[in-house]
This record gives structure tokens, sequence and C-alpha cells, in this order.
């Protein structure tokens, strides 16, 4: 409630008649961050080395081990997605057993939790989630989408402390809040609509580069399964009616985080936008290498125990090539999916977004360590 009022004033102020024009809004929302009753966890470093007990053992129980699942919702085993971390909270919190065993526990992404409170909360909220959210819950069968029964009874998550899978006209905005009664009409995952924002049709494909770079391909409305560390996804739904688009999507953790770790970690930059001209002050990182596996490495690699390396580093180093090393670790790891995907569908049409793109020497470097690409947007 205390941010809607942010942008109902900027489009007043940029002419627009808000009270009488306004029809519906839509939401989006970082559909990997997840809520449970009132637990609020991120994809932190500390999140994937805490859940990681149950991603482990269900691999070494399970007889598809990390892709036992991969066949109905597309994902691996891995503590990336909201249904390891609703696992181990189940497992090891007995304020969420108890809450779950009494009845008052519900689980939702953010967009679920968003909804909730706009339609009513506690006096009659809708409980429900949009199918792109879903489909990062690794609880959601791709063709059917709807929860998938199995996975539900093999994980021993009750279907009931799951929202439903919305993709229609949701609801009103309740009372209390500053638009009453105005309709809820569109959700979609950050990634997703940012896919759909792009315009990118079957056989197009976008890369958001901000905290991490998320590669996706619009593959049409048939999923497809990958042979190269990609991820089985949806693009996008507009409607009850309207067809399914599916997509291969590529995700990396890291990228302007490592630049955000530059900055506050080991202070070589005041600001994030000064990379650029550091790391332009050398034609080469003079044979410095960094890989950014703060959180691990995840497409193609999906290695959870891998870390941060810097390699390369001699007398003669100094703090540009650092800067420099840092930039192309990004367009490194962006490269490794477009390989994937090249693999899996041939050339495409890549677009990219992001606030990293306003950085014209990381977009240069990107284009010089794939040359195959046929075009950069932003």
């Amino acid at each position: 409630m205390r941010i809607m009022p942010h942008p109902l004033d900027k489009a007043t102020a940029d002419g627009h008649n808000v009270d009488g024009g306004l029809k519906a809004i839509g939401l989006t929302d970082q559909e990997r961050h997840h809520r449970l009753e009132q637990i609020h966890w991120t994809s932190s470093p500390q999140s994937y080395r805490l859940y990681g007990c149950s991603h482990q053992r269900l691999e070494k129980e399970l007889s598809g081990g990390r892709s036992h699942f991969v066949e109905s919702c597309g994902l691996p085993i891995s503590t990336y997605f909201s249904a390891m971390k609703l696992l181990w909270l189940m497992e090891n919190v007995d304020a969420v057993k108890d809450a779950i065993k009494k009845g008052y526990a519900i689980f939702g992404t953010i967009d679920t939790w968003l909804i909730w409170n706009m339609t009513g909360g506690v006096n009659g909220g809708l409980h429900v989630t949009d199918v792109t959210n879903a489909s990062r819950t690794m609880l959601m069968n791709l063709k059917t989408l709807s929860c998938d029964e199995d996975t539900l009874k093999t994980l021993g998550i009750p279907a009931e402390i799951l929202p439903r899978f919305n993709t229609e006209v949701i609801g009103e905005i309740c009372k209390g809040w500053p638009i009453p009664g105005i309709k809820i009409a569109g959700c979609l995952g950050d990634q997703h609509i940012a896919m759909l924002g792009q315009a990118c049709k079957k056989g197009e494909a976008k890369s958001t580069y901000d905290t991490g770079p998320f590669i996706l391909l619009n593959t049409g409305e048939v999923p497809i399964k990958s042979g190269h560390g990609l991820l089985t996804t949806l693009s996008y739904k507009l409607g009850p009616q309207a067809q399914t688009n599916y997509a291969l999507e590529g995700s990396i953790v890291i990228a302007g985080a490592a630049v955000q770790w530059l900055r506050d970690s080991l202070g070589i930059i005041k600001s994030a936008s000064e990379i650029e001209d550091l790391a332009a002050m050398v034609e080469t990182t003079g044979g410095v290498y960094f890989v950014p596996a703060f959180n691990g490495l995840f497409a193609p690699w999906w290695r959870e125990d891998a870390r941060v390396v810097c390699i390369g580093i001699t007398r003669f180093t100094n703090k540009s090539h650092i800067a420099r090393a840092v930039l192309e670790s990004m367009c490194f790891q962006v490269k490794d999916v477009l390989d994937s995907l090249n693999n899996e569908k041939g050339e495409f049409l890549l677009r990219v977004d992001g606030g990293a793109t306003a950085n014209n020497l990381l977009m240069h470097i990107q284009v010089m360590t794939y040359p195959l690409l046929l075009t950069y947007e932003s």
C-alpha cells in the first residue's frame, strides 16, 4: 500500500486521468522470491546452504536423481526453486509444521502475497498465483498448468496450502487501498514479462542484464526438453482460452551483483556506473579470468558447490584488469547459455534489456564473445 501512490502520482503528473481512466492494473514480481505464512526468504548464498540438505537427500533417494521431476515441471531439483525451501521449512521449523497441521498456513510466490492482501487479506483475500510464477515452484505440471499430484505426493506437500494457478482476470482491489474496485487483470513473473514486453515470438529470445542475466527463448506452443542444461518453462499465457507459449531458459545468478561486490566489499569502485570507465582503461584483462560463482553456477552447469575463482593475477595486474574481467565474466556466462540454446534451436534473434545494458563496453564485449548473434536490440 505504501508504494502504490508513487506510480499513481507519476501518472497524474504526466497528465493521465487515473481516477476516471484507470480500468485495470497488472503485477510483476521476482518469481524466485517466496513466502510461507510470515516467513520470507530470498535467493541468497545462505539460503542455498540452508536448504541444501533436503535437495541432496532427494537426489539420492529418487530414481531420477536431480532430473526426477524434469518431465513434469521442466526443472532440476535445486534449492533455486521454491519447493525445496518449502520442504525444508516443513521438515525443520516447528511453527511451520504446526501451522500446516492446524490449517492456517498458506504458501505462494510474492505475487500471491500481494494479491491476497490487495483483494481482502484475512477478510476473503484470493489465494492465487499466475502460471509463470507457478512454473518456478517445481510443483506445476507444464502441460496441465496445475499442481502435479505425483510431485506433491513424493514431496509430502499438501495441495490445500498452495494457491490456485490463474490465467485470467484475478479479482478487484479491496477497500483500504488507493484504487478500490479496480481489477487486477494481469500477473507475470519478471523474466516472463520482460519476454512479453520485448515482443519475443517463437524463435526469438531476450536477455535481461540485472543482478543476474536471464535468457529466455520462446519455443512456441510445445514445451521442449533440453539436453544442454536449460530449463523448460512458460513464456506466457494470456487468458484461459489462449495458447500457452513455452520457453527454454538459462538462469544465471550473478552478473550485476558482481559489480556490487566490487563496490561494496572491495571498494574498487564507488558506484556501479564507474566500472565501464575503469575497465576501459585497459584493452584486455591481462590474462585475468573471474568466475562469479558466489551462489554456485547455474545454467547450463548446475553446480551449486562451485565457488568464486579469480585466476591469472600477476604483479602487473591492477584494478582495471579486475574490473574488465568481471564484465567479461558476465558475457562468458551468457555465451555458455547462448551456446546451449544454439545447440537446441539453431540461430535466433536476441534482444537485451535491464540496467546493465547502459554499459556500452559490456555490450561490445558480449557481441565479440558471441559473433553468431544476429542482432542486439536494447
